[in-house]
């Protein structure tokens, strides 16, 4: 057993905070909570919590913690913030009736140097509590033990401490990201805050290959620590598996996600291809206003008579369009009130359009059967005309042919409305 440096105590107070309020997968544990009355509960508390230890590598080593609670709290162990298995068999876990909760290792190695947490929930609530391995290839000076490794406190000088504390402190992630979907063109920025001692040099792949800096790939640090690599501009060729790989010399860790670039949208104004035409139309008559409009993102259309707007659900009226870019208004059928001037508007991210006919609406014209003509032997309206002292004849001009004219005395066809 040995006292932790307060850097890795705020590490491990920063692994506890996350997990609290992070789902996790689901107990091993065979815990019902539903069987306890409800208002009895009580949330868990550590009767006994994790200690930190230092053993040799290839001895075993035991995390043991009681935990109290009712219901009886569910119970998850983890290593570096990532929740450990029940099938994994290189841990052992075990609980007791009593509360004692245990994690065993048969033969330390050097990948179970790190921090231990186990959490206990129900329906009450959280805790947690961590405890820190370190496991060492060489023994300090001679000093520790074979027998009991984990229990011998070898008197280090603190130069000493600080060194051993350095070489064995393996990074870790504090935050990575996960998957993301960025759009081609844009600033796309992977952010992760990784600790270590020494600190640790982080390097960024591709598909398996190092991302260099470029006019276009940048790695920057922040004075929080939060490690970035921005792209700027975003492109197809960005597309893929990137893995972040921590390391100093007492080891490396690393995370991979997968980038998705959405191709760019090339955005282009409405534009009419045909646009509306003055047109008329009887009383009664269905009509259609029609046009053709294209544009990237397909556009959004406003209808208006004599500029104000043409409700989607406007009696007799009824709006239409394709993925060609066909628009219609059809009106049917279309009546006096119709007449007027129509506006038709497309709009998208890159602009908008307009365009204006005029719709007249006619009255209906009734055809008139003609009466039959009507024949008047012996005289006609025209000798009625002269008898009163008017020459019709000699108004007109004088016939080529005479055949043209008749004797008064000759039969003549006339309407009766002449």
């Amino acid at each position: 057993e040995y006292r932790i440096s307060s850097f890795e105590q705020r590490l491990m107070n920063e692994i506890e905070f996350r997990l609290e309020r992070t789902p996790v997968d689901e107990s091993d544990d065979e815990v019902q909570h539903e069987e306890i009355p409800t208002g009895k509960y009580i949330a868990p508390i550590f009767d006994k919590r994790l200690k930190h230890f230092r053993v040799m590598e290839g001895f075993p080593i035991t995390f043991t913690c009681k935990i109290v609670g009712i219901p009886v709290p569910k119970v998850y162990w983890f290593k570096d913030g990532k929740q450990i298995s029940k099938k994994n068999t290189h841990f052992k876990m075990n609980r007791e009736e009593d509360g004692t909760c245990s994690l065993h290792i048969e033969a330390a190695t050097n990948d179970d140097d790190g921090n231990y947490t186990i959490m206990a929930a129900n329906p009450q609530g959280r805790i947690s509590c961590s405890g820190h391995l370190m496991v060492q290839s060489v023994p300090f000076r001679g000093r520790i033990s074979t027998t009991q490794p984990h229990r011998t406190r070898p008197r280090v000088p603190e130069g000493d401490k600080e060194a051993v504390q350095e070489r064995f402190f393996r990074p870790y992630f504090l935050q990575a990201p996960g998957d993301m979907v960025a759009h081609e063109g844009r600033l796309c920025r992977l952010d992760c805050k990784v600790s270590g001692l020494p600190t640790p040099d982080l390097t960024w792949l591709l598909n398996g290959k190092p991302v260099l800096p470029d006019s276009r790939h940048k790695m920057l640090v922040r004075e929080t620590g939060v490690h970035s690599l921005l792209i700027d501009p975003l492109s197809q060729s960005d597309a893929g598996t990137y893995t972040c790989l921590a390391t100093n010399k007492t080891g490396q860790n690393s995370f991979s996600l997968e980038l998705t670039v959405v191709a760019k949208e090339v955005k282009r104004a409405p534009m009419f291809l045909e646009k509306l035409q003055n047109c008329g139309v009887p009383e009664g008559y269905p009509v259609r206003l029609e046009c053709r409009v294209v544009g990237m993102p397909p556009p959004v259309f406003y209808w208006k008579k004599d500029n104000e707007t043409i409700p989607s659900n406007r009696e007799r009226m009824s709006m239409h369009q394709d993925t060609t870019g066909y628009v219609c208004l059809l009106i049917q059928p279309a009546k006096k009130a119709d007449a007027g001037w129509y506006t038709l508007s497309a709009k998208n991210e890159a602009g908008i359009v307009s365009c204006t006919a005029r719709l007249d609406i006619y009255a209906q014209w009734h055809r008139q059967i003609p009466q039959a003509l009507k024949l008047r032997p012996g005289s006609s309206r025209y000798t009625n005309l002269s008898s009163q002292g008017l020459d019709i004849f000699s108004a007109l001009p004088a016939p080529e042919s005479p055949v043209l004219f008749s004797s008064p005395t000759q039969k003549l066809v006339e309407s009766e409305e002449l």
